[in-house]
Formats: C-alpha cells, sequence, structure tokens
C-alpha cells in the first residue's frame, strides 16, 4: 500500500475543545492537498466547513465526545443537526459506563436510534 491509498483511509481529525474556525480551515485545506479520506471536526463547526470545503472533502464529526454518557435524546438530536448541516459521516462515542455495566443491548439500542436520526450520513 502506498501513501496515497493510506491517507485516503485516513479521517484528518481536529477536536480540540479550544479549536477555532483558522485551524478548521488549515484543516480542511490540507486534507484536501494530501488526499485524506474526511475531516472530522466540532459539530458547531460542519455547516461552515461543508461550504468551506464546496464539495472536495466529505466531512464528519462525532457527536457524544468525549465521554459517551449524554442521554440518548441528546445525542440523537445533535446527530440530526449535523446530518442537516451537511455531515456525511457521524461517529458516535458510546457511554463506556453502559460498557462497564454489561448493557449492550442498551448500546445497541442506542445507537439504532442515532442512526435513525442522522440517515442517511
Amino acid at each position: 500500500m502506498n501513501k496515497q491509498e493510506i491517507l485516503a483511509r485516513v479521517d484528518h481529525t481536529e477536536l480540540n475543545p479550544a479549536a477555532k474556525w483558522e485551524d478548521i480551515a488549515t484543516l480542511i485545506d490540507d486534507a484536501i492537498t494530501y488526499g485524506t479520506a474526511t475531516v472530522c471536526i466540532p459539530p458547531c463547526y460542519v455547516k461552515r466547513a461543508v461550504n468551506y470545503a464546496e464539495g472536495k472533502l466529505p466531512i464528519c464529526t462525532v457527536i457524544g465526545f468525549p465521554h459517551g454518557n449524554s442521554p440518548t435524546a441528546a445525542k440523537a438530536y445533535e446527530a440530526k443537526c449535523v446530518a442537516e448541516a451537511g455531515a456525511k459521516e457521524v461517529d458516535m462515542v458510546i457511554n463506556r459506563g453502559w460498557v462497564k455495566d454489561g448493557l449492550f443491548e442498551a448500546i445497541t439500542d442506542e445507537i439504532a436510534i442515532v442512526k435513525r436520526a442522522c440517515a442517511p450520513a
């Protein structure tokens, strides 16, 4: 596998809570230059990033970040909002407390709810 094939599978990511628009724009520019799969950015920047990237790069975001312990309804609403803003990929942090408690059915149910909320992303 060559460098370009590897980069085409990488999400170029900036999830620092102190990231500002300039950081996100630079990330997008670099991702386009190097041909990464997506950029993964904070949800608040999705709409602006979609417009800035002008279709040259899919925008990814993550909900429930970083701990995954937001209520399911909040995660579903956040997923719906970012999908409507143009995110093509929505990653979600699962509730790690539920994992430790062995609540795998609750985790599976939450994933299904969030997936429906942001379809087709």
